[in-house]
């Protein structure tokens, strides 16, 4: 049973923010879904200070090896968040990391208080994709920006505070670092990669945003190359995702140097993924890939 910073879990597969709307899932497939929870801990979708009602459509599209997704972070807000959705959500039998984003420290050591100071809360994600309002820098593109944030919150709480960190920068590893050297307890990589897609059709830009994040298979290989990167400049657990679609794909971020190892867009196809790959992983039977079975995952 793997300890991912003092929360004891089940397995080693986790849900990527945003990917698996389980409070959704339970209107489909009710009570069930508690018996048969796909992921040893949840992670919310994230969160921000004030309601959003995300892109307007058309919001995914799907490409030959995943999609590309403009979704806009869709949210009812902290309130809203406390009020309806907690308390769902603290009815999963998994520890439950609320995931948060906000343009400034002073937003996000709000949304960090509110949340961390649940009962029903076992961790915090902080999304770090989002500008600054005071410097218009990306803090999670700018290593002390990071840094800063991460010195701001961490006296806030004492339950685990895990970064997400972009695929977008040259250098994952030196906003790793400065999330450690800030005080973190983890970090999680990768976010989508920035995309874009014309319609064939009209020969416009096939999302109303103009532009979107990829995932899916076709951003492994970065994941597992940034998540190697990274493992190699920092001590702090990993959760390595991007295109995690079966066992094997799981054994590959866990050799690379992930602690736990959280899957997307593959629940999108399979609302049970996050169980048929925990399955595969303990039973090392990984079907088409099965060579990676002969991996060393002690």
């Amino acid at each position: 049973m793997p300890d991912f910073c003092g929360i004891a879990l089940a397995h080693p597969v986790i849900n990527a923010s945003g990917t698996y709307d389980a409070i959704a899932a339970r209107k489909v497939f009710g009570d069930a879904l508690l018996e048969e929870f796909p992921f040893s801990a949840f992670v919310s979708k994230t969160i921000t200070p004030e309601p959003r009602i995300g892109n307007a459509p058309q919001r995914i599209w799907e490409t030959p090896a995943g999609m590309i997704n403009s979704i806009g972070l869709p949210n009812k807000g902290l309130e809203g968040f406390l009020e309806q959705d907690l308390p769902q959500l603290a009815e999963l039998p998994v520890p439950l990391i609320v995931s948060v984003m906000a343009t400034g420290r002073a937003e996000f050591a709000k949304l960090v208080e509110a949340v961390a100071g649940r009962d029903e809360v076992a961790g915090i994600e902080l999304n770090v994709s989002c500008p600054n309002v005071h410097s218009g820098l990306i803090v999670g593109e700018q290593p002390t920006e990071t840094e800063a944030l991460l010195e701001t919150l961490r006296p806030l709480t004492e339950k685990p505070l895990i970064v997400k960190l972009t695929p977008n920068v040259a250098n994952p590893e030196a906003v790793a670092l400065a999330a450690e050297e800030g005080g973190a307890d983890a970090v999680s990589l990768i976010n989508t990669l920035k995309a874009s897609a014309i319609d064939p059709g009209t020969g416009a830009p096939a999302l109303a945003a103009g532009h979107g994040g990829l995932s899916g298979p076709a951003v492994r290989p970065v994941a597992l190359h940034q998540l190697r990167t990274v493992r190699a400049a920092v001590e702090l657990p990993l959760i390595g995702m991007g295109g995690v679609s079966s066992g094997a794909d799981a054994a590959e971020f866990l050799v690379a140097g992930a602690t736990l190892v959280a899957v997307g867009t593959e629940s999108f196809r399979d609302p049970q993924a996050g169980a048929r790959i925990a399955k595969e992983l303990e039973t090392g039977v990984y079907g088409a890939r099965s060579g990676v079975a002969a991996l060393d995952l002690e």
